[in-house]
Protein backbone atom coordinates (compact mmCIF):
# COMPACT_ATOMS: atom_id res chain seq x y z
CA UNK A 1 0.00 0.00 0.00
CA UNK A 2 3.03 2.32 0.22
CA UNK A 3 3.27 5.15 -2.28
CA UNK A 4 7.01 5.42 -1.85
CA UNK A 5 9.33 2.43 -1.54
CA UNK A 6 13.03 2.39 -0.73
CA UNK A 7 14.56 -0.87 -1.91
CA UNK A 8 17.67 -1.85 0.05
CA UNK A 9 19.91 -4.63 -1.28
CA UNK A 10 21.24 -6.43 1.79
CA UNK A 11 23.41 -8.73 -0.33
CA UNK A 12 25.20 -5.70 -1.78
CA UNK A 13 25.75 -4.26 1.68
CA UNK A 14 27.38 -7.56 2.58
CA UNK A 15 29.49 -7.44 -0.56
CA UNK A 16 30.60 -3.87 0.27
CA UNK A 17 31.59 -4.99 3.75
CA UNK A 18 33.72 -7.75 2.25
CA UNK A 19 35.31 -5.34 -0.25
CA UNK A 20 36.25 -2.88 2.49
CA UNK A 21 37.48 -5.66 4.76
CA UNK A 22 39.69 -7.00 1.97
CA UNK A 23 41.14 -3.53 1.37
CA UNK A 24 42.04 -2.86 5.03
CA UNK A 25 43.17 -6.38 5.93
CA UNK A 26 44.65 -7.30 8.42
CA UNK A 27 42.79 -4.51 10.22
CA UNK A 28 39.25 -5.30 11.31
CA UNK A 29 36.18 -3.32 10.25
CA UNK A 30 33.64 -1.73 12.57
CA UNK A 31 30.26 -1.11 10.90
CA UNK A 32 28.85 2.25 11.96
CA UNK A 33 25.09 1.81 12.35
CA UNK A 34 24.21 5.05 14.13
CA UNK A 35 20.97 6.91 13.36
CA UNK A 36 19.22 3.60 12.54
CA UNK A 37 21.95 2.74 10.01
CA UNK A 38 21.59 6.19 8.46
CA UNK A 39 17.84 5.62 8.30
CA UNK A 40 18.07 2.34 6.40
CA UNK A 41 17.23 0.02 9.31
CA UNK A 42 19.91 -0.88 11.85
CA UNK A 43 18.43 -4.24 12.80
CA UNK A 44 18.14 -5.48 9.23
CA UNK A 45 21.51 -4.09 8.15
CA UNK A 46 23.16 -5.32 11.35
CA UNK A 47 21.85 -8.85 10.90
CA UNK A 48 23.11 -8.94 7.31
CA UNK A 49 26.56 -7.73 8.39
CA UNK A 50 26.74 -10.21 11.25
CA UNK A 51 26.17 -12.99 8.72
CA UNK A 52 29.37 -12.03 6.87
CA UNK A 53 31.50 -11.75 9.98
CA UNK A 54 31.23 -8.16 11.21
CA UNK A 55 32.54 -8.29 14.76
CA UNK A 56 31.69 -4.80 16.07
CA UNK A 57 29.01 -2.16 15.58
CA UNK A 58 29.42 1.54 16.30
CA UNK A 59 26.45 3.64 17.46
CA UNK A 60 25.81 7.13 18.81
CA UNK A 61 24.04 6.55 22.12
CA UNK A 62 22.72 4.00 24.59
CA UNK A 63 19.28 3.69 22.99
CA UNK A 64 20.79 2.81 19.63
CA UNK A 65 22.91 0.18 21.35
CA UNK A 66 19.90 -1.31 23.13
CA UNK A 67 18.06 -1.70 19.82
CA UNK A 68 20.91 -3.81 18.43
CA UNK A 69 21.70 -5.77 21.58
CA UNK A 70 19.79 -8.85 20.44
CA UNK A 71 22.29 -9.35 17.61
CA UNK A 72 24.95 -10.24 20.19
CA UNK A 73 27.71 -8.26 18.52
CA UNK A 74 29.93 -5.94 20.63
CA UNK A 75 28.49 -2.41 20.61
CA UNK A 76 30.59 0.71 20.92
CA UNK A 77 29.38 4.24 21.68
CA UNK A 78 31.42 6.49 19.39
CA UNK A 79 30.72 10.05 20.49
CA UNK A 80 30.26 11.07 24.09
CA UNK A 81 27.88 10.19 26.89
CA UNK A 82 25.59 11.97 29.34
CA UNK A 83 25.60 11.10 33.03
CA UNK A 84 22.11 9.56 33.06
CA UNK A 85 23.22 7.05 30.42
CA UNK A 86 26.09 5.65 32.47
CA UNK A 87 24.20 3.08 34.61
CA UNK A 88 22.69 1.39 31.55
CA UNK A 89 25.92 1.53 29.57
CA UNK A 90 27.72 -0.23 32.39
CA UNK A 91 25.01 -2.79 33.16
CA UNK A 92 24.62 -3.82 29.52
CA UNK A 93 28.40 -3.98 29.04
CA UNK A 94 28.57 -1.65 26.07
CA UNK A 95 31.95 -0.16 25.11
CA UNK A 96 32.02 3.35 26.55
CA UNK A 97 34.01 6.41 25.40
CA UNK A 98 36.20 8.19 27.93
CA UNK A 99 36.70 11.88 27.14
CA UNK A 100 37.94 13.27 30.48
CA UNK A 101 39.07 12.18 33.92
CA UNK A 102 35.74 13.36 35.31
CA UNK A 103 33.61 11.13 33.10
CA UNK A 104 36.01 8.21 33.59
CA UNK A 105 35.62 8.56 37.36
CA UNK A 106 31.82 8.51 37.04
CA UNK A 107 31.95 5.37 34.88
CA UNK A 108 34.34 3.70 37.31
CA UNK A 109 32.20 4.48 40.35
CA UNK A 110 29.10 3.14 38.60
CA UNK A 111 30.96 -0.02 37.60
CA UNK A 112 32.12 -0.48 41.18
CA UNK A 113 28.53 -0.12 42.44
CA UNK A 114 27.43 -2.82 39.98
CA UNK A 115 30.43 -5.03 40.81
CA UNK A 116 31.56 -4.81 37.18
CA UNK A 117 34.53 -3.69 35.15
CA UNK A 118 33.48 -1.32 32.35
CA UNK A 119 35.12 -1.59 28.92
CA UNK A 120 36.25 1.85 27.72
CA UNK A 121 37.99 3.43 24.74
CA UNK A 122 39.76 6.78 25.05
CA UNK A 123 38.47 9.34 22.52
CA UNK A 124 41.25 11.76 21.59
CA UNK A 125 40.63 15.10 19.90
CA UNK A 126 43.48 15.45 17.42
CA UNK A 127 41.80 18.20 15.40
CA UNK A 128 38.08 17.53 15.03
CA UNK A 129 37.39 20.16 17.68
CA UNK A 130 34.14 18.58 18.75
CA UNK A 131 34.53 15.85 21.38
CA UNK A 132 37.26 14.00 23.24
CA UNK A 133 40.39 14.69 25.23
CA UNK A 134 42.50 17.45 23.68
CA UNK A 135 45.63 15.77 22.35
CA UNK A 136 47.94 18.08 24.33
CA UNK A 137 46.33 17.06 27.62
CA UNK A 138 45.64 13.41 26.91
CA UNK A 139 48.95 11.86 28.06
CA UNK A 140 48.56 13.15 31.60
CA UNK A 141 44.82 12.48 31.63
CA UNK A 142 45.19 8.87 30.48
CA UNK A 143 47.91 8.25 33.05
CA UNK A 144 45.57 9.55 35.73
CA UNK A 145 42.59 7.55 34.47
CA UNK A 146 44.65 4.35 34.29
CA UNK A 147 44.66 4.18 38.08
CA UNK A 148 40.89 3.62 38.17
CA UNK A 149 40.41 -0.06 38.97
CA UNK A 150 36.89 -0.65 37.63
CA UNK A 151 37.74 0.24 34.05
CA UNK A 152 39.15 -2.01 31.34
CA UNK A 153 41.19 0.15 28.95
CA UNK A 154 40.49 -1.76 25.76
CA UNK A 155 41.01 0.86 23.08
CA UNK A 156 41.92 4.36 21.92
CA UNK A 157 40.74 6.29 18.89
CA UNK A 158 40.39 9.63 17.13
CA UNK A 159 38.54 11.08 14.14
CA UNK A 160 39.27 12.96 10.90
CA UNK A 161 37.42 16.20 10.13
CA UNK A 162 38.74 16.51 6.57
CA UNK A 163 40.32 13.29 5.34
CA UNK A 164 38.69 13.75 1.94
CA UNK A 165 40.39 17.12 1.39
CA UNK A 166 43.14 18.45 3.65
CA UNK A 167 45.61 15.58 3.56
CA UNK A 168 48.45 17.42 5.30
CA UNK A 169 46.21 18.26 8.28
CA UNK A 170 45.06 14.65 8.49
CA UNK A 171 48.62 13.34 8.36
CA UNK A 172 49.60 15.68 11.19
CA UNK A 173 46.70 14.28 13.20
CA UNK A 174 48.11 10.79 12.69
CA UNK A 175 51.60 11.90 13.69
CA UNK A 176 50.37 13.45 16.95
CA UNK A 177 48.27 10.39 17.73
CA UNK A 178 51.15 7.97 17.16
CA UNK A 179 53.43 10.14 19.30
CA UNK A 180 50.85 9.82 22.08
CA UNK A 181 50.74 6.04 21.68
CA UNK A 182 54.53 5.84 21.92
CA UNK A 183 54.63 7.98 25.05
CA UNK A 184 51.94 5.84 26.66
CA UNK A 185 53.74 2.66 25.66
CA UNK A 186 56.85 3.94 27.45
CA UNK A 187 54.68 3.98 30.57
CA UNK A 188 53.45 0.42 29.91
CA UNK A 189 50.04 1.64 28.75
CA UNK A 190 48.82 0.00 25.54
CA UNK A 191 45.53 -0.96 23.96
CA UNK A 192 43.94 -3.91 22.20
CA UNK A 193 42.14 -1.73 19.66
CA UNK A 194 43.55 1.41 18.03
CA UNK A 195 41.43 3.10 15.37
CA UNK A 196 41.27 6.36 13.45
CA UNK A 197 40.08 5.83 9.86
CA UNK A 198 36.48 6.49 8.86
CA UNK A 199 35.17 5.89 5.33
CA UNK A 200 37.02 8.95 4.02
CA UNK A 201 40.18 8.06 5.89
CA UNK A 202 40.50 4.53 4.56
CA UNK A 203 40.38 5.90 1.01
CA UNK A 204 42.58 8.97 1.46
CA UNK A 205 44.99 8.60 4.38
CA UNK A 206 47.14 5.50 3.93
CA UNK A 207 48.72 5.73 7.37
CA UNK A 208 45.32 5.24 9.03
CA UNK A 209 45.04 1.70 7.66
CA UNK A 210 48.51 0.59 8.72
CA UNK A 211 50.14 -0.33 12.01
CA UNK A 212 49.79 0.67 14.81
CA UNK A 213 46.10 0.78 13.90
CA UNK A 214 44.07 -2.38 14.34
CA UNK A 215 40.63 -1.33 13.11
CA UNK A 216 38.77 1.07 10.81
CA UNK A 217 35.23 2.41 10.99
CA UNK A 218 32.88 2.65 8.02
CA UNK A 219 29.30 3.78 7.59
CA UNK A 220 28.53 5.47 4.25
CA UNK A 221 30.81 3.13 2.27
CA UNK A 222 28.70 0.15 3.32
CA UNK A 223 25.90 1.53 1.17
CA UNK A 224 28.13 2.19 -1.83
CA UNK A 225 28.58 5.94 -1.44
CA UNK A 226 31.47 8.30 -0.70
CA UNK A 227 32.06 11.89 0.17
CA UNK A 228 31.84 13.96 -3.00
CA UNK A 229 35.49 14.97 -2.69
CA UNK A 230 38.60 12.89 -2.19
CA UNK A 231 39.98 9.66 -3.59
CA UNK A 232 37.95 6.50 -4.15
CA UNK A 233 40.47 3.68 -3.92
CA UNK A 234 38.06 0.94 -4.93
CA UNK A 235 34.56 0.70 -6.33
CA UNK A 236 31.57 -0.19 -4.18
CA UNK A 237 28.05 -1.31 -4.96
CA UNK A 238 25.19 1.17 -4.63
CA UNK A 239 22.43 -0.49 -2.63
CA UNK A 240 19.44 1.88 -2.86
CA UNK A 241 16.54 2.44 -5.22
CA UNK A 242 13.72 4.86 -4.38
CA UNK A 243 10.42 4.50 -6.24
CA UNK A 244 7.20 6.49 -6.18
CA UNK A 245 3.94 6.67 -8.14
CA UNK A 246 2.17 9.08 -10.46
CA UNK A 247 -1.06 10.18 -8.78
CA UNK A 248 -2.19 12.64 -11.43
CA UNK A 249 -1.66 13.24 -15.15
CA UNK A 250 -3.23 16.38 -16.63
CA UNK A 251 -3.04 18.68 -19.63
CA UNK A 252 -2.47 22.27 -18.52
CA UNK A 253 -2.74 25.33 -20.78
CA UNK A 254 -0.08 27.86 -21.71
CA UNK A 255 0.25 30.45 -18.96
CA UNK A 256 -0.78 28.12 -16.13
CA UNK A 257 1.44 28.23 -13.04
CA UNK A 258 2.55 25.23 -11.04
CA UNK A 259 3.00 24.79 -7.29
CA UNK A 260 3.49 26.97 -4.24
CA UNK A 261 4.84 30.41 -4.98
CA UNK A 262 3.86 30.06 -8.64
CA UNK A 263 7.53 29.64 -9.49
CA UNK A 264 6.94 27.94 -12.83
CA UNK A 265 4.79 29.24 -15.68
CA UNK A 266 4.01 27.03 -18.66
CA UNK A 267 5.32 28.58 -21.90
CA UNK A 268 3.12 26.21 -23.90
CA UNK A 269 0.38 23.63 -23.26
CA UNK A 270 1.94 20.77 -21.34
CA UNK A 271 1.18 17.34 -19.95
CA UNK A 272 1.98 17.63 -16.25
CA UNK A 273 2.35 14.74 -13.82
CA UNK A 274 2.09 14.85 -10.05
CA UNK A 275 4.26 12.38 -8.15
CA UNK A 276 3.41 11.18 -4.64
CA UNK A 277 6.72 12.23 -3.11
CA UNK A 278 7.86 15.46 -1.50
CA UNK A 279 10.36 16.92 0.88
CA UNK A 280 8.75 15.08 3.82
CA UNK A 281 9.87 11.89 2.08
CA UNK A 282 13.41 13.14 1.51
CA UNK A 283 13.17 14.63 -1.98
CA UNK A 284 15.26 17.81 -1.60
CA UNK A 285 13.31 21.04 -1.90
CA UNK A 286 16.40 22.30 -3.76
CA UNK A 287 15.17 20.17 -6.68
CA UNK A 288 12.42 22.72 -7.29
CA UNK A 289 12.50 23.65 -10.98
CA UNK A 290 15.77 21.82 -11.61
CA UNK A 291 15.71 18.17 -10.48
CA UNK A 292 14.50 15.20 -12.49
CA UNK A 293 12.60 11.97 -11.99
CA UNK A 294 12.34 9.00 -14.36
CA UNK A 295 9.04 7.71 -15.75
CA UNK A 296 9.01 4.68 -18.05
CA UNK A 297 12.70 5.13 -18.77
CA UNK A 298 12.40 8.83 -19.65
CA UNK A 299 13.99 11.58 -17.56
CA UNK A 300 11.32 14.13 -16.69
CA UNK A 301 12.23 17.59 -15.37
CA UNK A 302 10.74 18.74 -12.08
CA UNK A 303 8.66 21.87 -12.58
CA UNK A 304 7.50 24.13 -9.79
CA UNK A 305 8.39 23.93 -6.13
CA UNK A 306 8.79 20.56 -4.43
CA UNK A 307 6.12 20.47 -1.73
CA UNK A 308 5.74 18.35 1.40
CA UNK A 309 3.77 15.52 -0.21
CA UNK A 310 3.90 16.03 -3.97
CA UNK A 311 6.21 16.98 -6.82
CA UNK A 312 5.19 18.00 -10.34
CA UNK A 313 7.05 16.94 -13.47
CA UNK A 314 6.96 17.63 -17.20
CA UNK A 315 5.57 14.55 -19.00
CA UNK A 316 5.79 16.04 -22.51
CA UNK A 317 8.18 13.37 -23.80
CA UNK A 318 6.73 10.20 -22.28
CA UNK A 319 3.56 8.14 -22.42
CA UNK A 320 2.41 7.92 -18.81
CA UNK A 321 -0.72 7.39 -16.78
CA UNK A 322 -1.83 7.45 -13.17
CA UNK A 323 -0.27 4.61 -11.20
CA UNK A 324 2.91 4.40 -13.25
CA UNK A 325 6.12 3.89 -11.33
CA UNK A 326 8.44 6.87 -10.91
CA UNK A 327 12.12 6.12 -10.32
CA UNK A 328 13.63 8.72 -8.02
CA UNK A 329 16.93 7.17 -6.90
CA UNK A 330 18.83 4.60 -8.92
CA UNK A 331 22.30 3.88 -10.27
CA UNK A 332 21.52 6.27 -13.13
CA UNK A 333 20.67 9.13 -10.75
CA UNK A 334 22.10 8.17 -7.40
CA UNK A 335 22.62 9.52 -3.90
CA UNK A 336 25.79 11.36 -4.90
CA UNK A 337 23.97 12.97 -7.84
CA UNK A 338 21.21 14.10 -5.49
CA UNK A 339 23.82 15.54 -3.15
CA UNK A 340 25.58 17.45 -5.93
CA UNK A 341 22.35 18.80 -7.39
CA UNK A 342 20.97 19.92 -4.04
CA UNK A 343 24.21 21.33 -2.63
CA UNK A 344 24.55 18.92 0.27
CA UNK A 345 26.38 15.68 1.14
CA UNK A 346 25.48 12.05 0.55
CA UNK A 347 25.04 11.41 4.29
CA UNK A 348 22.33 14.06 4.46
CA UNK A 349 20.45 12.54 1.50
CA UNK A 350 20.29 9.05 3.03
CA UNK A 351 19.45 10.24 6.55
CA UNK A 352 16.67 12.50 5.24
CA UNK A 353 14.61 9.77 3.58
CA UNK A 354 11.32 10.08 5.47
CA UNK A 355 9.63 7.64 7.82
CA UNK A 356 6.61 7.13 5.54
CA UNK A 357 8.93 5.78 2.82
CA UNK A 358 8.57 2.02 3.18
CA UNK A 359 11.85 0.16 3.50
CA UNK A 360 11.89 -3.09 1.52
CA UNK A 361 14.87 -5.42 1.98
CA UNK A 362 16.05 -7.42 -1.00
CA UNK A 363 18.61 -10.15 -1.36
CA UNK A 364 19.82 -10.78 -4.89
CA UNK A 365 21.87 -13.86 -4.04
Amino acid sequence: MARNILEIRLDLIQKNFELIQKHVKPLSLMAVLKANAYGLGATEVGQALKEVGCSRFGVADVNEALELQHLEVPLQILGDIIDFEIPKLVSEEFIIPVTSYENALKISKEAESQNKKASVHFLIDTGMGRLGMPIDLSFETIQRVSSLKNLSFDGIYSHFPHAYGDRSFSEKQIEKFIDLLNKLKSQNISFGEVHFANSDGLHNIDASVEQPFSMVRSGINLYGYYDLEGTHKFELNEVLSLKSKLVSVRELPQGATVGYGRTYTLSKPMKVGTVAIGYADGLPIEFSNKGRLVVNGVSCPIIGRVSMDYTTIDLSNVDAEVGDEVLCLSEAYDVNDWAKDSGTISYDIICSLGSRVKRVYLNGK
